[in-house]
């Protein structure tokens, strides 16, 4: 089914709410594939940028262990190091500038992360998310300001759809609870071809515009695949995979014929971590009423001992009060890749989790990819080389359920005993967990709401070697949201 995204898709440099944005997102399902160690080929004259009066299907390879560039991907989280989230910055400036000429994408599509587990440790594959972050927050959505009003207002952000299809089963992940059909993502299985009727329903639609894929080399090679024989079109297509750095286009003219075009990136990223411009951004106070309860239990409601738990909002994602697009904006780039830095010295966890972001998000009467706390986070667990989960085997939107299956899954699971675990998760969450189990403990202190407006606290709570509970608010980020540019960065 086709729908219109709530977004003002104009086939111009933003969106407007129009016909081929939804009906992309209806038909979301392709499976991104591995990566293997082969170097980028010397650069060639980079072709012209695509027609805008074409249908492109913009095909971006990324890395997995394995189809990858050398130093790219950390062996041992199936995540990119510090070398490949540098690449991954790189190829935004690059799909915008190169390939794009500066025009506005029309939809982003990109592997849902629990349909591709890596290593002995089922690592869900963030990679795919994290190489077209960038590209997304080069673009700008104007999205109607639901619930409030007709008015259209503009960011810096792009949804990213990843969301799972409907009738799509994928083992430790609920069903969706709000299904949507217009966020679907790319399904590394490619369950009931959703993937090739994606590429085929972009193609009939009909609508000029640009449509960018991001997978693994495995599942892009059947995207084009797909793409080439929806109306026989006889184009010689990769054989084999070439590197991070190539980028693949198919355009289809109004006529109805079809080219390839590859672009070589040649992208050389440095092997340190990416470094933001001066001034820096970390170091304002904490703002936040300060708090700290503890309560004390000779028999705990829970099972768990020596555990911390670090709880983190998501980054700025928000122009106006009811803005959304499941993304965060670009202010947001700036604390995501400055977290490394800011958390320095305050907290020290050693695993990390979030949302799965093929979740929805509800907006209005329809949904967005929920990616932002898993993309939060994502730079802070590459900086540290920490191990990086999700948690999809409950529905956050759950309302009735989510408190209860929140205090499970972190405190009634033996795996996180006598660990340090940092969340990305829903700031409309965090109080009803805390007054939860500091009830649970008999306790009859609470905690106020996590403000609307505030990005930078962190609360946490800590189950000591006896099953004593201890809650406080005494750390922060020291990212001051004023500060941020309300343009990413530029790599």
């Amino acid at each position: 089914m086709l729908r219109h995204i709530g977004l003002a898709l104009d086939k111009g440099p933003h969106l407007k709410t129009a016909g081929y944005c939804l009906l992309l997102l209806a038909f979301l399902l392709v499976p991104l594939a591995g990566c293997g160690g082969a170097p980028s080929s010397p650069l060639a004259p980079s072709p012209a940028p695509l027609a805008s009066g074409n249908i492109n299907l913009i095909f971006v390879v990324s890395e997995d262990l394995d189809n990858n560039q050398n130093g790219d991907i950390n062996a041992g989280t199936a995540n990119l190091t510090s070398q490949g989230l540098e690449r991954a910055l790189m190829m935004g400036s690059y799909l915008q500038q190169t390939v794009l000429g500066n025009q506005n994408i029309t939809a982003i599509y990109a592997l849902e992360p629990m349909t591709h587990l890596q290593t002995t440790d089922n690592y869900p594959d963030m990679v795919a998310l994290e190489t077209v972050q960038q590209f997304a927050l080069l673009n700008v959505a104007t999205l109607d300001e639901l619930p409030a009003g007709p008015a259209l207002v503009a960011a810096n952000s792009f949804p990213i759809n990843a969301g799972y299809a409907q009738g799509q089963t994928v083992p430790n992940v609920a069903a969706p609870l709000i299904p949507c059909a217009s966020c679907q993502g790319i399904d590394y299985a490619d369950q009931n071809s959703d993937n090739e009727s994606l590429i085929k329903t972009v193609i009939d639609y009909g609508d000029p515009g640009y449509f960018v894929f991001s997978s693994p080399w495995e599942t892009t090679q059947n995207l084009l695949a797909a793409a080439n024989a929806a109306h026989s079109y006889g184009l010689t297509l990769p054989s084999s995979y070439q590197g991070p750095n190539f980028v693949y286009a198919i355009s289809i003219t109004p006529s109805g014929t079809a080219n390839l075009t590859t672009y070589n990136s040649n992208l050389q990223p440095p092997p340190t971590f990416p470094a933001l411009p001066p001034p820096a951004l970390a170091g304002a106070p904490c703002s936040s009423p300060t708090f700290s309860i503890s309560a004390p239990s000779s028999s705990p409601p829970v099972t768990n001992t020596n555990e911390t738990l670090y709880l983190m909002r998501h980054a700025e994602a928000h122009p106006t009060l009811a803005w959304e697009d499941g993304n965060y904006v670009a202010a947001g780039q700036w604390r995501a890749l400055d977290l490394p830095n800011a958390l320095l010295g305050k907290i020290n966890p050693d695993q990390v989790y979030s949302i799965d972001p093929a979740q929805t998000i509800p907006y209005g009467l329809s949904g967005w990819s929920y990616v932002r706390p898993s993309l939060t986070v994502e730079p802070y667990a590459i900086a540290n080389n920490l191990p990086y989960h999700l948690v999809s085997d409950f529905e956050l939107d759950d309302i009735s359920t989510v408190t209860a299956n929140t205090i499970d899954f972190f405190f009634d699971s033996p795996q996180f005993s006598n660990h340090k675990i940092l969340l990305a998760w829903e700031h409309e969450h965090f109080a009803p967990l805390v007054n939860a189990l500091l009830k649970s403990y008999g306790s009859s202190q609470t905690v106020a709401d996590w403000a609307s407006g505030d990005y930078d606290s962190i609360w946490t709570v800590t189950i000591d070697g006896s099953g004593n509970l201890t809650v406080d608010n005494s750390y922060c980020e020291g990212i001051d949201s004023g500060n941020l540019p309300a343009t990413a960065p530029q790599f």
